[in-house]
C-alpha cells in the first residue's frame, strides 16, 4: 500500500485527473473486452467459416465436375465471384509432418474452420504476403493452392472501434485537463497569497474566484488577514503612545539629574535611567516587530556588507563570506536589526563573528559563528524567551535586556523564515537563519 501511495501524484491537478482518467480507462477496458468477446471474435469466426466453406465447395465442384475444362471454369468463377485465387499443383504432396496453427485469432479461427469444413490435410500461411493468406489443401491427385485477401478474414470495424475509443478518450482527457486547470488555478493563487502573507508580504490584488467552496475559503482568508492587520496596526498605535508616555518622565528625570552636582549617587542614577531607556527601546522594538515596514526586493549581501562596515572597527574581528545571488523580497530595516543583534551578541560573548551567507535550495541561509562559551543545548530554545538571560553563566559583567534573540527570531518568522541556535565548529555558538525565497 505504501508503494502505491508513492506512485500516486501529489498535486491536486494530478489526483483530479487520475480520478477522471481511471474510470475512463476501466470503461474502455470493459468495452473492449465485450467488443472482442461478443463481436470481433464472432465476426472473425464467421468470416473464416465462410472462406473455409467456399474452399470446400470449390473442391467438391472440382470432384463432381471432373475435367480440365470444368476445372478452369470452376477456378475462374471462384476468382471472379469469391475472390479466391486458386491454382492446382498436380502430384503435389504436403510435408508429412503435423501442422499446428499459430497463436493469433486469425490462425486459430481459420484453422478450426478448415478442419471443420474442408476435412483434408492442409497447410496455412497467414504471413505469406502482407495482405494475403495462403492455404494449401492436399487432394488425392495433388495440391490445391488458394490465395485469399486478409480483408475477407478480418473485420475492419476493429480498427474503427479502437480509433474512436482512443480519439474520444484523448478529447475527453484534454477537456478534463483544461477544466481541472481552471479549477485548480484559484487554489494555487490562494496558496500563494497565504504563503506571501506568512512571509510578511502583502497580497492586495488577491480576489476570491473559482468554485463556491474555494471562494468561501478565500473570503475567510481575506477576513482573517484584515483582522490580523487591524490588530497589528492597533498594537503599533498603542505602543507608539506608550513609548511617548514612558519617555516623557525619563526625559524629565534626566534633566533634573543634569542640574544636580555630580556625585557617585548621581552617576548611578544616570546609569539606571540610561539602562531604563535602553530597556524601553528594546521592548518596544520587540513588540512592534517592524510590522509597518514595506516589503521590497533587497540584496542580502549588500545589507550584510553595510552591517559589517558599520559595526566593524580596528579592534573588531568580523569576517563575511557570501556566494550566489542573494536577492529576495524582505523588510530591509527589520532584517538589518535582526542580523545586527546577532552579530553584536557574537562580538560581546565571543569576541569575534564569522558571517556566511549562501543560497541553499529554495532558501537563503545565513550563519553567524563565534568562538565564545556557547549556549547549552537544553537552553537553546529558552534564550528566545523575552528577558531570559544567560549572563550569570557566561559573563555577569555584561549588561543586556534579554530581548536581542527574541527580537531576531520575531523578525525572521515575520519574514516567513526561522532562526535556530546550534554549536559552532569553532566551539562557540552558531545562529542559523533560513529565509525561503
Amino acid at each position: 500500500m505504501f508503494q502505491i501511495k508513492q506512485l500516486l501524484p501529489r498535486s491536486l491537478l494530478g489526483r483530479s485527473l487520475l480520478i477522471i482518467v481511471m474510470p475512463l480507462i476501466l470503461l474502455q477496458i470493459v468495452s473492449t473486452w465485450i467488443f472482442y468477446d461478443r463481436h470481433w471474435e464472432t465476426i472473425t469466426r464467421r468470416l473464416a467459416a465462410a472462406v473455409a466453406g467456399e474452399i470446400a465447395s470449390t473442391i467438391e465442384y472440382r470432384r463432381s465436375f471432373a475435367g480440365t475444362g470444368n476445372e478452369a471454369r470452376i477456378f475462374h468463377v471462384a476468382r471472379a465471384r469469391l475472390d479466391l485465387r486458386i491454382t492446382f499443383v498436380p502430384g503435389g504432396i504436403l510435408p508429412n509432418e503435423p501442422y499446428t496453427t499459430g497463436s493469433s485469432i486469425l490462425d486459430k479461427t481459420l484453422g478450426h474452420a478448415l478442419r471443420e469444413r474442408v476435412r483434408r490435410p492442409f497447410h496455412m500461411d497467414t504471413d505469406f504476403l502482407p495482405r494475403v493468406v495462403r492455404i494449401q489443401v492436399q487432394l488425392p491427385d495433388g495440391i490445391i493452392d488458394v490465395a485469399v485477401d486478409k480483408k475477407r478474414l478480418f473485420s475492419s470495424t476493429t480498427y474503427i472501434f479502437v480509433m474512436w475509443m482512443v480519439g474520444t478518450s484523448l478529447v475527453l482527457f484534454a477537456v478534463a485537463m483544461v477544466f481541472m486547470r481552471n479549477q485548480v488555478r484559484p487554489i494555487r493563487r490562494l496558496a500563494n497569497a497565504v504563503e506571501d502573507f506568512g512571509k510578511g508580504r502583502d497580497a492586495p490584488d488577491f480576489k476570491p474566484e473559482g468554485a463556491a467552496e474555494i471562494r468561501q475559503v478565500a473570503a475567510a482568508f481575506n477576513m482573517m488577514r484584515d483582522r490580523i492587520q487591524r490588530m497589528i496596526n492597533q498594537r503599533t498605535e498603542m505602543l507608539a503612545g506608550v513609548s511617548h508616555d514612558l519617555r516623557t518622565p525619563l526625559t524629565r528625570m534626566k534633566l533634573q539629574l543634569a542640574m544636580l552636582e555630580d556625585s557617585t549617587d548621581i552617576s548611578d542614577l544616570k546609569a539606571d535611567i540610561a539602562e531604563m531607556e535602553n530597556m524601553v527601546e528594546e521592548y518596544l522594538s520587540f513588540v512592534r516587530g517592524e510590522g509597518a515596514e514595506n516589503v521590497i526586493v533587497s540584496n542580502v549581501s549588500e545589507i550584510l556588507i553595510e552591517i559589517v562596515n558599520r559595526i566593524g572597527g580596528k579592534n573588531t574581528d568580523i569576517k563575511l563570506q557570501t556566494s550566489g545571488d542573494l536577492s529576495m523580497p524582505l523588510r530591509p530595516n527589520a532584517f538589518r536589526r535582526c542580523v545586527t543583534n546577532l552579530v553584536n551578541n557574537a562580538l560581546i560573548y565571543g569576541g569575534n563573528a564569522t558571517i556566511q551567507a549562501s543560497r541553499n535550495g529554495g532558501a537563503i541561509e545565513i550563519m553567524i559563528d563565534d568562538s565564545g562559551p556557547g549556549i547549552p543545548e537544553n537552553q537553546r530554545e529558552e534564550v528566545f524567551r523575552p528577558f531570559y538571560r544567560l549572563d550569570n553563566a557566561r559573563s555577569p559583567d555584561i549588561a543586556g535586556t534579554g530581548l536581542g534573540l527574541a527580537i531576531a527570531r520575531d523578525v525572521m518568522r515575520g519574514l516567513g523564515g526561522d532562526l535556530v541556535l546550534e554549536e559552532s565548529p569553532t566551539g562557540g555558538a552558531r545562529a542559523r537563519m533560513r529565509l525561503p525565497v
